[in-house]
């Protein structure tokens, strides 16, 4: 976690998060793409947030990353084979329930999520 504008590496998260530098990449990728993360190319070069985190939607940030929330066969149009779709009524709570867990997500920011910095920095060896 950096401070304010500072550049990190995809590197330094991969090492800090053990996630696979090759998984990273293809996350920055999309983010860059979005508009929520800026890439800096060179060697002093790095990532960092694009806006500040008050302003990036954390539920707008998993429905734009995100393309699937099938939750059931028959939530995707055409590929429906259920027997039993016209009545159930399952389908209509996890619909319901899918909203919600929106709902919930939208009302966080990124800001939200690091609001105890010092102890995350600690997690992650730095400070």
């Amino acid at each position: 976690m950096k401070r304010d504008g500072e550049l990190a590496s995809i590197k330094e998260i991969s090492e800090v998060f053990n996630i696979s530098q090759h998984h990273l990449g293809k996350i920055v990728f999309e983010l860059n793409k979005l508009g929520l993360i800026e890439t800096i190319r060179g060697r002093n070069g790095g990532i960092r947030l694009a806006k500040p985190a008050d302003e990036i939607n954390v539920g707008l940030v998993v429905r734009s990353l995100e393309n699937d929330f099938n939750v059931l066969e028959c939530f995707e149009q055409g590929a429906n084979h259920c027997v039993i779709s016209p009545a159930c009524t399952l389908k209509h709570a996890l619909n319901k329930a899918l909203h919600a867990f929106f709902q919930v997500l939208e009302q966080y920011t990124v800001k939200d999520l690091i609001n105890n910095e010092h102890e995350l920095r600690e997690l992650m060896g730095i400070e």
